[in-house]
């Protein structure tokens, strides 16, 4: 079980999508875009879905989100692709962040696949 600080506790799903999306745009996140796939999904409420420029670039959006969401929650569920920089997934439980190298990302077209989803903006800090 995680664990997560007492004043975080109460963060909605939509929260802390909110807070994976300030940190990706603050490190130049391209195409960014924040699915509500509750009641289509059983496994997490939102996907936080975004490109990188370059596999370095992915990998540091990845850094700077785990970095700002730590501040809330110790630490991701899961991490997967981290070292190749094709495609990063991190799992917050309520949130999922896809970070794709941008070809990737047409390749896998996760917003066809969840095309019934609600899109939520991103809000700016």
């Amino acid at each position: 079980m995680k664990l997560i600080k007492k004043e975080y506790l109460e963060k909605s799903g939509e929260e802390l999508a909110q807070i994976c999306a300030g940190a990706a745009l603050d490190t130049q996140a391209e195409d960014l875009l924040i699915l509500d796939v509750r009641g289509l999904a059983t496994f997490t409420d939102y996907c936080v879905i975004m490109n990188g420029k370059s596999t370095r670039h992915v990998q540091a959006l990845a850094e700077a989100i785990e970095r700002a969401v730590r501040s809330k929650r110790v630490k991701a569920s899961s991490a997967e692709g981290l070292a190749e920089g094709l495609w990063v997934l991190l799992d917050f439980d309520d949130v999922i962040v896809h970070i794709f190298y941008h070809e990737q990302r047409q390749f896998y077209n996760l917003e066809g696949l969840w095309s019934e989803a609600k899109r939520v903006a991103a809000e700016a800090e």
